[in-house]
């Protein structure tokens, strides 16, 4: 036999080795680094260019709008995770690197995934690491700004 197809022989016994006594989602497993933002997106406009809509919009603090100042300006924002959904496979090791753009802090869980509460602040960016151990969807919540202010963290099987 040629000392290739030797090689290439022995190549594919290890690999396979490896597989059985590792398994795939080992062996596959990967470190993921996803970058995010806790940020609250605005919009102003003055009552001459759109009349204010006088809506009440869902309690909770997620959600914001202030009426005419003086001048006219008037404003509606929300709080959000960008981006607001992230997808990982079973077994990757997971860190999630926040920067806090506005709110002077977010008391943040992720049932499931990450059992301790950590906290975003503004200007400061939160690195949280976990394993995804099962599949599933799992919400990111801020206690701060709901109910706006979730995401989510897909876990894909293997």
């Amino acid at each position: 036999m040629p000392i290739q197809k030797a090689s290439l022989v022995v190549f594919a016994f290890l690999a396979g080795l490896l597989l059985s006594v590792a398994g795939p989602s080992k062996v596959w497993a990967v470190e993921k680094i996803i970058y995010m933002q806790a940020m609250e997106p605005k919009g102003t406009t003055s009552v001459k260019k759109e009349p204010f809509t006088g809506n009440t919009l869902p309690a909770g603090g997620g959600y914001v709008i202030k009426p005419p100042t003086k001048a006219g300006k008037w404003q509606v924002s929300t709080y959000v995770f960008s981006p607001s959904q992230v997808i990982v496979r079973k077994g990757d090791r997971v860190t999630l690197k926040i920067l806090g753009l506005n709110g002077a802090k977010h008391t943040v869980t992720i049932k499931d995934l990450h059992p301790q509460l950590f906290i975003i602040k503004r200007g400061l960016i939160t690195s949280v690491s976990f394993t995804a151990k099962k599949a599933g969807s799992f919400q990111i919540v801020c206690a701060e700004h709901p109910p706006s202010m979730t995401g989510e963290i897909i876990v894909l099987d293997r």
